[in-house]
């Protein structure tokens, strides 16, 4: 396994811990992508897309913690936001 597949494991472990705590308020979180500069790309889903504290749930929450969990991440970025 690479070290970019080992770590992606350790991202989708993660996020299957985060999951349960926003599947209770009606939202989601799919993993896209890990890309070389160690940032994980995901899209936040249901109640979680449209939440006005959305932002704040993706970096105070998830990520704090992968970057805790995963050594390596240095990012989470919502790839459902769009571009300003």
């Amino acid at each position: 396994m690479t070290p970019t597949a080992s770590m992606e494991a350790e991202v989708l472990e993660a996020i299957d811990a985060i999951r349960p705590a926003l599947q209770a308020d009606g939202g989601d979180i799919i993993f896209k992508t890990l890309d070389d500069d160690g940032v994980v790309h995901v899209v936040l889903a249901g109640a979680c897309g449209s939440c006005p504290i959305s932002t704040t749930t993706l970096k105070a929450g998830v990520e704090r913690i992968l970057m805790d969990r995963v050594p390596g991440v240095t990012a989470v970025e919502d790839d459902s936001a769009p571009d300003s």
